[in-house]
């Protein structure tokens, strides 16, 4: 692996960024669109406040309410996808805060809607769904949100502090991305540059052992200097949720968080408890593989990521990447790919590496079909990249087709699912891999980086975040306190739980928790899990069914918001309402665990 130099965002080249014209051709065409968008809400007000009173001025309140919201999703992905791109410009940052303030405004002004629906009867808002059954989505929520609604006032003055009480997320941002210096590390004489990208998605994978475990020291020596500025930035957060949660009626806050995704905690603990107990003996035996066929001393948190077999990992580069995803994808026809594909020349992806970017990868979808998906990433020449990048085009592809065969108003998918399309894509890509060889080193290429791109990071990385944030949200839930060190014995517990003594938990793996922005994102982490469970099932079905399966597959892409999650499985022919589904899916993995060790036997003959 060669060592890599970290750019500033001037130095990159042009086509390794994405396009963001295909949202607004200039920022003079975005900063007109704003004020548009201001004027549209103001004669919104004018024409609607206190005058929801038949069903004409109802379905005329929707159809002029989805315009706003189509528009307003436009612009702010304009003023967003800049700053994720980099943190040090402090014009990115100007632009995204100068737009968050403008959307809490609008929001403010556009809150009494919400509330004079929730006064409106439930047999009205029915008559509205049957005569329009696109807005049947929507309706639903409406009348289930009823009984969570606050008083107008309120309601305005919580739209207004949007950005306020969003604020400890911007904080972890600008302190992980801008402010963290991580200097250099030095390892047999030669010194080697650190940032906190560089570790994510280089040095974290590095086939020298001594390279990877020094830079892994000094990247968490560097976070250790910053534990109680975001220990403090993530307990505002939650109390913030938890104040909320209280003020809507909710006992838990957990039931509040689960809440807008229209599923039940029995749905949330069995996907942490099932996999915490079933799959981690599954994992330890993979990594004490691991051990033997790379012939460490020891695993240590700082081993985890590592290929099974580096020497064969090949060098993937973005034009490369195009008939990779290509072959993968085309069980899903013709259709489906084309769609898909367009995004190179479209320039849908930012691929730069480049100092203040944001870490990981992250499909973003605006309302409508006026604009494409914009994909974030960081390539780097690993076949892994090619893994996150069909994953965020699964998202893209969802997003795509659900704006496409539902209305504006439709809410989206609950987050429930919305990994279940982005872990299928990746599904697909290992298919693909095996499917062009009879090597058995191949073969087991190919199911390593199913287990270790795939199920690793969705099933194991996500899912131990979803562990430790349980025990978080529980601690407020119960009126308790934190600060940095508890939360680092809460997610050093975990980690212990989950990988005994195959993995050595050495010191820095309990800072894992200000690695990452979903824990600023409510009950996400778990949702990895729950939709790659969902897309196991679903991929095996194409695998055993062919066409039906497949057709299955994407009307299921076309449902947006119109199911709850158990629904909406059950449209790709997967029954959610049990355990089974992901007591297969993990023995699915210890399958493909086992054949990965009889492959290495008949290697090493």
């Amino acid at each position: 692996m060669q060592t890599q130099e970290m750019k500033s965002r001037d130095q990159v080249e042009e086509a390794l960024t994405w396009d963001l014209t295909a949202l607004f051709e200039t920022k003079e065409a975005f900063e007109e669109a704003v004020v548009n968008l201001k004027e549209m809400v103001a004669q919104f007000e004018t024409n609607y406040a206190g005058k929801l009173s038949d069903k004409e001025t109802l379905l005329a309140a929707l159809n002029d309410y989805g315009a706003i919201l189509e528009l307003h999703s436009l612009a702010n992905q304009y003023a967003f996808l800049p700053e994720t791109t980099d943190l040090t410009n402090p014009e990115n940052t100007q632009l995204s805060r100068k737009m968050g303030m403008t959307s809490a405004e609008l929001s403010a002004k556009l809150s009494f809607f919400q509330s004079e629906l929730s006064e409106i009867s439930d047999d009205q808002l029915d008559a509205v769904a049957e005569e329009k059954p696109e807005y049947a989505s929507f309706i639903r929520l409406t009348k289930a949100n009823k009984h969570i609604q606050l008083d107008p006032a309120v309601e305005k003055a919580l739209a207004q502090l949007s950005p306020t009480l969003h604020a400890p997320a911007d904080i972890y941002e600008q302190a992980r991305l801008a402010d963290m210096d991580f200097g250099t590390f030095e390892v047999d004489g030669e010194t080697y540059p650190l940032s906190f990208v560089l570790y994510e998605d280089y040095y974290m994978y590095h086939t020298d052992t001594a390279i990877r475990r020094a830079a892994f020291d000094k990247f968490s020596a560097v976070l250790k200097q910053y534990e109680n500025v975001v220990a403090a930035a993530y307990y505002t957060k939650l109390q913030t949720e938890k104040t909320i949660a209280t003020m809507r009626g909710f006992d838990s806050i957990f039931d509040y968080l689960l809440y807008d995704q229209e599923v039940d905690r029995d749905l949330y603990n069995r996907q942490i408890d099932t996999i915490m107990s079933d799959l981690a003996p599954v994992m330890q035996k993979y990594i004490t593989h691991l051990k033997d066929v790379q012939g460490l001393d020891k695993v240590t948190y700082a081993d985890l990521k590592i290929d099974l077999d580096p020497d064969y990992s090949p060098e993937v580069t973005v034009e490369e990447s195009k008939k990779m995803v290509e072959e993968a994808i085309s069980v899903l026809g013709k259709d489906y790919t084309d769609m898909i594909m367009k995004s190179y020349p479209e320039r849908w992806m930012d691929f730069a590496q480049n100092k203040g970017k944001s870490t990981g990868g992250f499909c973003s979808t605006s309302l409508g079909e006026k604009a494409h998906p914009y994909i974030l990433m960081s390539w780097t020449n690993h076949l892994s990249n090619v893994y996150t990048l069909i994953h965020e085009l699964g998202h893209a592809g969802q997003g795509i087709l659900s704006n496409k065969h539902n209305s504006l108003l439709d809410e989206g998918p609950s987050l429930y699912l919305i990994e279940a399309p982005s872990t299928f894509n990746e599904l697909l890509l290992t298919a693909s891999l095996t499917a062009k060889t009879d090597d058995p080193r191949m073969e087991r290429f190919a199911l390593t980086k199913m287990l270790t791109d795939t199920y690793f990071h969705n099933f194991v990385t996500h899912l131990l975040e979803a562990a430790y944030q349980r025990e978080v949200y529980q601690l407020i839930d119960d009126g308790m306190s934190f600060d940095a060190q508890k939360l680092s014995d809460i997610k050093r517990n975990v980690l212990e739980a989950f990988w005994g003594d195959a993995v050595e938990i050495n010191e820095g793996a309990e800072l894992t928790w200000m690695r990452q922005i979903h824990y600023y994102m409510g009950l996400y982490s778990y949702t990895y899990s729950a939709g790659l469970t969902i897309a196991t099932q679903a991929f095996l079905k194409v695998k055993e069914e062919g066409q039906a399966a497949v057709d299955r597959w994407l009307d299921f892409l076309t449902t947006g918001g119109r199911y709850i999650p158990v629904e909406a499985a059950k449209v790709a022919g997967v029954d959610i309402t049990t355990d089974q589904p992901l007591k297969d899916t993990i023995q699915y993995l210890d399958d493909a665990v086992e054949r990965m060790m009889v492959l290495t036997a008949e290697l090493e003959k």
